[in-house]
């Protein structure tokens, strides 16, 4: 069970200091300021929720958040999905956020700037995301939200995770997938050592295999949370030099091929958010100086890169300062999660809001300071009518806003059971795929379709 605790905190004395750009100012059981600064607006969206938006650009909203105590968790820790489990709670966070246009560079290497590689963003919605697909569970087995690796847990996904894969992308026509490995795994356990030649090469075989099956993006994860074992990295746990050696060795090895794009870090948490960018840009630097200048890179933000929390705890406002080498933001695309039961904690089979006015808020955000996202988790119960409309709801939203979101991919199949809650893992009847309604009528139907 991963909890995630935010608490919104307002200036000393009997009156509050008005909200920055995008922050929360209003909803039930709310104590802060409840006015903006100058060309913002408080806007409800919704009984639980309003937020700080440009006045000239004030959105209508439906979807609800609330700022309580929430969970984020996946059941993950075998095959028969033993949950996870950790109870760590957050750090108030008083960042202010200032919004502002990002100037990038005007000259990158020959690499960054083919057109097969370079996101850009448009002037306006195309109407449909660049990407959609799932997440291929398995080697991130064992995994807990501490860190912690159980390297005997980890269940590779092997042949069955390729043929899910190739299924996917011929009967559905999706075309990313994330593969989810604990850092443990690709070192054997071995903080800041090599890659581990067996244990590297069984997760390579799954890369490989969704490359050949088609996709246009193969998401390498690190799935650990910002740690190694309890502590956190470049604060306190291993330093930004042990993680960024790990990504310049992943990244020597894939980069000829754009196709395959660099998750830094799953779901960060509790971490103090000015030095956690210091660490991702040390993994960033990293990973272009191996010669990786094409390859989309993945920045999460804290609270296990919630987007109902991406820009009030200051994560946006950290990452907007992650930069390449040349100094432009070409291919760095933010990584966020969103699930929609009760408590957000993507353990329910029953979803509560569609989120839409998160995605609106971040997309707005997203658009005036000329950057994009990923939504690398979400998903519900699998055949759950409410999930089904949700679900739906929120991607066909992210669809409105396909020059701000490359796309998504839900969580999860692979190693995944029917037992599991959000299983999303297709069953193999007399030598057919069938899919459960969740993907064929939201992970995969919204990008066939905008309806």
């Amino acid at each position: 069970m991963k909890t995630t605790l935010f608490t919104i905190t307002a200036a000393a004395g009997s009156a509050y200091a008005q909200g920055s750009a995008w922050a929360q100012c209003g909803g039930q059981g709310f104590t802060g300021a409840t006015t903006c600064v100058s060309g913002y607006t408080c806007q409800s969206s919704g009984v639980y929720y309003s937020q700080c938006v440009p006045s000239s650009a004030a959105t209508t909203a439906k979807a609800t958040t609330t700022a309580k105590a929430t969970t984020s968790a996946k059941a993950a820790t075998t095959a028969s999905t033993t949950a996870k489990a950790s109870t760590t709670s957050k750090p108030t966070i008083t960042s202010t956020i200032t919004i502002k246009s990002s100037t990038k560079a005007s000259t990158t290497t020959a690499a960054a700037t083919s057109a097969a590689s370079v996101t850009t963003v448009a002037a306006a919605a195309s109407g449909v995301v660049q990407f959609a697909g799932v997440n291929i569970a398995g080697f991130d087995f064992g995994c807990g939200t501490d860190g912690t690796c159980t390297l005997s847990s980890s269940d590779n996904p092997g042949a069955a995770g390729i043929a899910q894969m190739k299924h996917f992308v011929t009967d559905d026509g999706l075309n990313a997938f994330r593969l989810p490995v604990g850092w443990q795994y690709l070192v054997n356990n071995v903080v800041g050592g090599t890659l581990n030649a067996a244990n590297f090469a069984a997760y390579d075989a799954l890369v490989q295999g969704c490359l050949s099956a088609g996709a246009a993006m193969c998401i390498i994860d690190i799935h650990n949370y910002a740690r190694w074992n309890g502590a956190i990295v470049g604060q306190g746990g291993p330093t930004n030099a042990q993680f960024a050696s790990l990504w310049s060795q992943i990244a020597t090895k894939y980069a000829s091929n754009s196709k395959v794009t660099f998750g830094i870090m799953n779901e960060p948490h509790d971490v103090d958010i000015t030095e956690w960018a210091s660490t991702v840009q040390a993994a960033v630097t990293a990973i272009r100086q191996a010669g990786a200048t094409s390859n989309r890179i993945l920045l999460p933000g804290n609270d296990y890169t919630s987007a109902s929390t991406f820009i009030s705890n200051g994560s946006g406002a950290a990452l907007l300062k992650v930069t390449n080498i040349d100094g432009s933001t070409t291919n760095l695309i933010f990584d966020v999660h969103k699930y929609l039961d009760s408590d957000n904690s993507g353990t329910s089979t029953t979803c509560v809001s569609n989120q839409v006015a998160i995605f609106q808020a971040l997309g707005d955000w997203l658009r005036s300071n000329e950057r994009m996202a990923m939504l690398t988790e979400t998903g519900g119960g699998s055949s759950d009518s409410s999930c089904l409309a949700d679900v739906c709801q929120e991607l066909a939203e992210l669809n409105l806003y396909s020059d701000a979101f490359l796309g998504w991919t839900g969580w999860a199949a692979g190693m995944f059971d029917s037992s599991y809650a959000l299983g999303e893992t297709p069953t193999l009847t007399g030598g057919v795929y069938v899919d459960v309604p969740l993907v064929k009528q939201c992970i995969a139907g919204k990008f066939k379709t905008q309806s």
